[in-house]
């Protein structure tokens, strides 16, 4: 499975994205973005991103070395390496994505049923130009500029798999946890289930085709099943 956290700027996604790999050592582990900005406050090239000119993004774009990437500002330009994943998919770990709205977006429709999107929301735009205030450290016009960003990556909201509204940060960081525990819960059962037929199935006299239409009937009742568990499992 794979973990895409989206949210607009200021919404707290970095805060949980350290909750969930500090929570889960071992199990998942952050796929470091590519950028053509400068590094804010102790940031280091590697760790929160790779820190490269916009002439070595541009080569790398036109090396089609990323699986995914925007230029979500004049000049400025984020993306995903195809060799971050195959590094992090190489240790046996679950991939997480800390990543812009669009990008999100963009890997959900590459991953599939794969990925789980998840889209952190600010509980209103002036609680978010609020906190976007309070960092310090971002000129007035670039806070009016993803304000402005916000309200357009909100209303994408509906296009993610679920949404969780930062109003509180402990409740928001249990509902994150619920979230992902259930859809790795779901996944389990899911390829349990299909094992079993599959294995049932190799061991009968029916046709191809017939092979064909049981375990497609089977998959759908599978997903059904999954997707109908009372919401008390899932914690909501």
């Amino acid at each position: 499975m794979i973990i895409i956290l989206c949210a607009p700027s200021g919404s707290g996604k970095s805060t949980m994205v350290k909750h969930l790999l500090e929570t889960y050592p071992g199990q998942y582990e952050l796929s470091i973005s590519a950028t053509t900005r400068a590094p804010r406050g102790q940031e280091q090239h590697g760790k929160e991103y790779y820190f490269i000119s916009r002439e070595e993004f541009e080569q790398h774009i036109a090396n089609q070395d990323f699986i995914e990437y925007e230029q979500v500002y004049e000049g400025l330009y984020y993306g995903t390496l195809k060799s971050e994943i195959e590094r992090i998919q190489n240790a046996g770990r679950t991939i997480v994505f800390d990543i812009d709205v669009k990008g999100g977006l963009n890997l959900k429709r590459i991953f599939g049923d794969e990925a789980l999107a998840i889209f952190i929301a600010p509980p209103s735009v002036e609680e978010l130009s609020r906190r976007l205030h309070g960092r310090g450290d971002t000129s007035e016009d670039m806070i009016q500029k993803r304000l402005a960003k916000a309200e357009i990556e909100m209303a994408d909201a509906p296009y993610f798999d679920k949404i969780v509204v930062n109003d509180d940060l402990a409740k928001a960081k249990n509902e994150l946890d619920k979230l992902i525990q259930f859809t790795i819960w779901q996944c389990t059962i899911y390829n349990w289930c299909t094992i079993l037929l599959f294995d049932n199935l190799l061991h009968s006299n029916m046709t191809k085709d017939e092979l064909k239409e049981r375990f497609r009937q089977f998959s759908l009742r599978i997903i059904k099943l999954v997707n109908n568990m009372p919401n008390t499992i899932a914690g909501n």
